[in-house]
């Protein structure tokens, strides 16, 4: 392969992990806590974008309890989103025909969600 069609290809990779990258901002996940008492949102970006808590979860004699159940939600919605973009991406290297790429479905990958 020439060196231009190298660059080529390489723009071409970096055009469409951007798009990606781009979409995964308003693509979100959501993950609940204490059966619906709390509910956390992120974005493909691992950007926590929404917290709903229900009034019925607030008790000022167990705040801990009502932070364990945030602290679950997040992080659960927080692992969905990276998840997603590990998957997203690696679909994108997979159709770029990029097999060794981190989060292409190769094996140890450390995934794409940095990419």
């Amino acid at each position: 392969m020439n060196m231009q069609k190298l660059f080529q290809q390489a723009q071409k990779v970096q055009a469409e992990m951007a798009r990606v990258q781009e979409e995964l901002g308003s693509k979100t996940v959501e993950a609940t806590a204490g059966g619906q008492a709390v509910k956390a949102v992120a974005n493909g970006h691992q950007e926590l974008v929404a917290l709903q808590i229900d009034p019925s979860a607030v008790d000022p004699d167990d705040v801990e309890m009502l932070q364990d159940l945030v602290l679950t939600a997040v992080n659960e919605a927080l692992h969905k989103a990276k998840e997603m973009a590990e998957g997203e991406l690696g679909r994108v290297a997979q159709k770029l025909g990029l097999p060794g790429v981190p989060g292409a479905g190769a094996p140890g990958g450390a995934g794409l969600a940095g990419f």
